[in-house]
């Protein structure tokens, strides 16, 4: 799937109507949302799920993105989703930048993941969820959409129809104020996004894979023992 490009001038408001098919691919990726973190719910981890599925801008190539907003044992989310019945395909730790937290990215079947901070994360770290629109569980089960950002760095905002996308650059202060961030993370998200863009790159700090065998614990203790970085990260919590 090529990556989507940031829109990089005003090109002014549209509106998208849905048609059927999105509906319905639309309500089946909420359906697995709402499966998933049912679960973790039943554990107190209060998930929310973020991106296109919250939005409704959903594609074939669209993700259920569930996100756990506090550090928690990997163990027991992981046996969580297992006892729910979903099989785990595959699991990473991550470390976008020195500054951000460190993260346990747990792959589901079906396009699916559920992500957990295995450091605590700054609030700015949290808003980056809103900015591309969240949703709890009981919102979610409620039917409701929200406003966010995609990749392209287009605001999206639910209509009964379908949505209106309006272009982020030139209009940040008015996108920060509709999706309910402040305009740093806005401003943040469109120099990550661009950077990107012109590199080609991620800029991912850290990936790794874990063996079978393995849990993201011990996995970040061998790292942060031999890596300063990553040490610093883990002590300031």
């Amino acid at each position: 799937m090529p990556r989507e490009k940031p829109a990089r001038r005003d090109t002014g408001s549209k509106v998208q109507f849905y048609k059927e098919e999105q509906w319905r691919h639309l309500s089946i990726l909420r359906e697995r949302a709402a499966e998933i973190m049912a679960i973790l719910e039943e554990r107190g981890l209060k998930p929310i799920i973020h991106g296109s599925v919250c939005r409704g801008d959903v594609s074939a190539h669209s993700d259920v993105d569930i996100y756990i907003p506090k550090v928690v044992s990997s163990f027991v989310v992981e046996l969580a989703i297992e006892q729910g019945g979903f099989s785990i395909t595959n699991r990473e730790l991550v470390h976008a930048t020195p500054f951000h937290t460190i993260k346990a990215h747990i792959y589901l079947e079906g396009n699916s993941v559920v992500t957990l901070p295995l450091t605590n994360p700054a609030p700015i770290e949290l808003e980056f969820y809103r900015f591309g629109g969240s949703l709890t569980y009981k919102a979610l089960l409620e039917g409701k959409r929200v406003a966010g950002v995609d990749k392209r760095l287009v605001l999206i905002e639910p209509i009964k129809e379908g949505h209106i996308e309006s272009p982020v650059v030139g209009n940040e202060i008015t996108t920060a104020r509709k999706v309910g961030v402040s305009l740093k993370i806005v401003q943040e998200r469109m120099k990550v996004l661009m950077r990107r863009d012109e590199t080609g790159r991620t800029g991912v700090y850290l990936k790794r894979q874990l063996a079978p065998d393995d849990t993201f614990e011990a996995l970040l203790k061998r790292i942060s023992d031999r890596d300063p970085v990553v040490r610093r990260r883990v002590q300031k919590g």
